[in-house]
């Protein structure tokens, strides 16, 4: 059994996708009106071999009292506007500075 992980600096893409989603969730609940009781964020992907993304996608469970609707758009709504997400689906640019 090959209990090895693999996880890569480029995998911190995904977590920082996870975390700004997670941190967006909280942040818009607040605005409006819905208790959350709890989040959990998963977010993955992978890479090509020449470590271009393949692709990145998250899901979100949410525990609350609020009725379904109310979270599909609290969802909706974080998914508009995360910035990590926003950025990264707009293409980024990468260079070294000297």
């Amino acid at each position: 059994m090959d209990l090895s992980i693999t996880f890569t600096g480029a995998h911190l893409l995904h977590a920082s996708v996870a975390a700004c989603v997670l941190n967006d969730l909280y942040r818009e609940a607040g605005g409006l009106g819905i208790q959350l009781d709890g989040v959990r964020v998963r977010a993955d992907g992978g890479f090509s071999e020449s470590w271009s993304s393949t692709g990145i996608q998250y899901t979100v469970e949410v525990d609350s009292p609020a009725g379904a609707a109310a979270l599909e758009e609290l969802v909706a709504i974080v998914d508009q506007v995360a910035e990590v997400p926003r950025a990264l689906r707009h293409s980024t640019v990468v260079t070294r500075r000297r």
